[in-house]
């Protein structure tokens, strides 16, 4: 295309695209008016998807410039007199990109940028990965973005590829590895991957991690209303060493808690704890006369950062907590543990029913402290208790063990109560239950050359000592997988007569994986696993899903290949 050519890549579904056709007519018009004439094209990014591949399309319309065949992104509104002039601009022979608001870092200025800045968000990077490269545009209209701030937020890159030894001291092994540092200590990043996500996740790093309170009716309100563990520092001051210590150490868990400080005698008085002390404490719905209603830690100028860390830790959970979707990824991920499933509802007209059968938990609960016990409402966890075979037990109140290694047992349904529920830990305590695991038919003929493993079979055939394994984990309606499926078979019948070298496949969405280290968030999701280090499987990312890739990867974490290198 010319220099200063413009070109829309859209879908013919699109109602966006629809809406935009005749305004993109005029800009056409337009432009072709223009002296020179600047051409103006269009691209069904649908049907050419390799084009749209190339210039990085993932959402319709997109529009993009290209100077002298380098593209340049548009980010305007989408309007003739906007787009236009944008165009006239980037079409002057003397125009040139903006410099990047990305800093480069390599071993020569990292240590002097990162340890100087209170706060940076660094990103590890390998210039072939897929993912870095859909990421790139975003972060650096981010960075732009956070650079107008005062203080500005610097984000910065590695390569990851060229920078080994960074990448190595920051234990990066996939691509993109995002980290924060605070005066050159990291932080893991857990934030979005878009420009806004990106830009509202880093401003809220940038405030201090704990907030102040000032009056007791907020201590009151968290203990009346509170649904979480409640966190307060007291200090006699900003100047103090704890108080900087214990800003540190929440620096670390802002992530999943919400961490408070005071300077205020009166609401030290209320908890009945000196300027120097740590408080951690449940809301009063989750109080019970088997723990005690404080937690508190004598903040010195010798504590460590990890022993406030694990304080927080420790107690973050009451004896009987209520498990939910919004809180069981960050608060209920330690196992085994204990779930009693049934109405649950805190509020006023339900609050005596669900505390009724939380005490019958309670009960058993504090004979247990090597168990985590929670209560989760049925509905909730529909899907989980249908998996569990409990959906029609016709009892009020089920319960289950989410174990080790994905397991899970359930309780034969029976009329609720403590003892019931106490025999029923007992007996898992010491191994007289069998786990439940959700599992397809094992198949009569698994001759071919990609074997099918099952929820029941995962543990025979993955996790046996004498063979690697290739496990794809997959979903029926995805699309990526259906794509794979031919090259995954023909790297099944590449492989076939390697007598140490398993290639298989499992539908996630019908078994149960039974082991953790098996972590499958999305589709297709394909592991390594080493016939001497099962519970340590290696992860494909970051290549390309052909063929080549594929048996690159394989080459570099086959323990016993029959075939040289070269002979493959």
């Amino acid at each position: 295309m010319l220099s200063g050519g413009r070109e829309e890549k859209h879908s013919t579904r699109c109602g966006h695209c629809k809406q935009f056709a005749p305004e993109y007519e005029k800009i056409a018009k337009t432009l072709k008016e223009n002296d020179p004439p600047i051409p103006v094209a269009k691209i069904d990014a649908t049907a050419a998807t390799s084009l749209a591949s190339r210039f990085d399309v993932s959402g319709y319309p997109t529009i993009k410039i290209l100077k002298k065949g380098q593209p340049v992104d548009y980010d305007g509104s989408r309007t003739e007199d906007e787009i236009v002039a944008k165009v006239k601009e980037v079409s002057d022979p003397n125009w040139t990109p903006p410099p990047e608001a990305t800093l480069v870092l390599t071993q020569d200025n990292f240590d002097d940028v990162v340890n100087g800045a209170d706060i940076i968000l660094v990103e590890f990077y390998a210039p072939w990965c897929g993912h870095c490269k859909r990421l790139a545009p975003e972060y650096e209209k981010a960075a732009q973005e956070l650079s107008k701030r005062t203080p500005p937020i610097p984000l910065a890159k590695v390569d990851a590829t060229a920078e080994t030894d960074l990448a190595k001291k920051f234990d990066v092994s996939g691509y993109p590895t995002l980290k924060i540092f605070r005066k050159g200590k990291p932080y893991d990043y857990n934030g979005p991957r878009e420009k806004y996500g990106i830009v509202d996740y880093m401003i809220e790093q940038a405030g201090p991690p704990s907030k102040q309170i000032q009056a007791t009716k907020q201590v009151q309100e968290f203990l009346k209303d509170g649904d979480d563990v409640i966190i307060i520092g007291i200090f006699s001051g900003e100047t103090d060493k704890a108080y900087q210590l214990y800003q540190e150490a929440a620096n670390g868990l802002r992530e999943d808690y919400k961490f408070h400080h005071t300077f205020s005698n009166e609401i030290a008085k209320l908890l009945k704890a000196s300027p120097g002390k740590l408080v951690v404490m449940q809301p009063e719905k989750f109080q019970s006369k088997h723990e005690p209603k404080m937690r508190v830690l004598d903040l010195k100028d010798s504590t460590d950062g990890s022993e406030i860390k694990e304080h927080v830790l420790k107690h973050a959970l009451p004896l009987v907590g209520h498990r939910k979707p919004s809180n069981d990824v960050k608060r209920y991920t330690k196992r085994p543990l204990v779930v009693v499933y049934y109405t649950v509802d805190f509020s006023f007209d339900y609050r005596v029913a669900t505390q009724y059968w939380r005490g019958k938990v309670l009960e058993v609960a504090k004979d247990f402290p090597e168990y985590v016990f929670a209560v989760s409402d049925e509905e909730d966890y529909s899907s989980e208790i249908k998996d569990l075979g409990l959906l029609e037990s016709g009892e009020d109140v089920n319960v289950a063990i989410l174990d080790e290694g994905g397991k899970k047992y359930a309780m034969e349904p029976e009329e609720f109560d403590s003892d019931v529920l106490r025999q029923f830990v007992l007996a898992f305590k010491k191994g007289k239950l069998k786990p439940i695991v959700k599992s397809q038919p094992v198949p009569k003929n698994n001759k071919g050359p990609v074997k099918v493993v099952v929820g029941k079979t995962f543990d025979t055939i993955v996790m046996d000592p004498k063979n690697d394994v290739l496990i794809e984990f997959y979903a029926p309606w995805c699309g990526h997988c259906k794509k794979l499926e031919p090259v995954y078979n023909e790297l099944g019948k590449k492989y076939k007569n390697e007598k140490n070298l398993v290639i298989a496949k499992m539908d996630a969405t019908a078994n149960d994986v039974t082991n953790d280290h098996y972590k499958v968030e999305g589709f297709p999701t394909i592991y390594f696993a080493p016939r001497d280090k099962k519970n340590n499987p290696i992860k494909f990312e970051g290549g390309d899903r052909d063929l080549e890739h594929l048996s690159k990867f394989i080459e570099e974490h086959a323990t016993k290949l029959s075939r040289t290198k070269e002979e493959l």
